[in-house]
């Protein structure tokens, strides 16, 4: 194949879809309104859509990998934010040393597992 992608753009759900709006908005994602029931949210050129669409098995199935160039300034962003303590179900896991780098952890409010990683170089 020749073609040449330009992003890759993952569909996520919520439980409550205005209280996830809020929740992205806080560590910075940029929110385009697309609908009633969907936004594109971005950070430095990268993103996802968020939609007013809840199916459990599926939200507790999804997970998003965001690669950063430094984990342990992300985690103090992250914790900084008091993202804990906002919104209700949120959980916060610290960086764990993998064999392929390290990451630290964010369950959303809806339960969306993010991962955020830095590759050892």
């Amino acid at each position: 194949m020749e073609h040449k992608a330009k992003s890759i753009r993952p569909f996520i759900g919520a439980e409550n879809f205005e209280l996830s709006r809020s929740f992205y908005r806080d560590p910075g994602f940029d929110e385009s309104i697309l609908s009633n029931n969907m936004s594109y949210f971005k950070t430095q050129g990268i993103g996802f859509y968020l939609q007013d669409a809840y199916v459990k098995d599926w939200i507790d199935n999804t997970m998003v990998f965001l690669e950063v160039e430094d984990v342990s300034l992300y985690w103090k962003e992250l914790l900084a934010l008091n993202l804990t303590n906002k919104y209700k179900n949120v959980k916060l896991i610290p960086i764990r040393e993998q064999d392929w780098g390290r990451e630290c952890f964010l369950h959303d409010p809806s339960g969306i597992l993010w991962h955020f990683g830095e590759f050892y170089k």
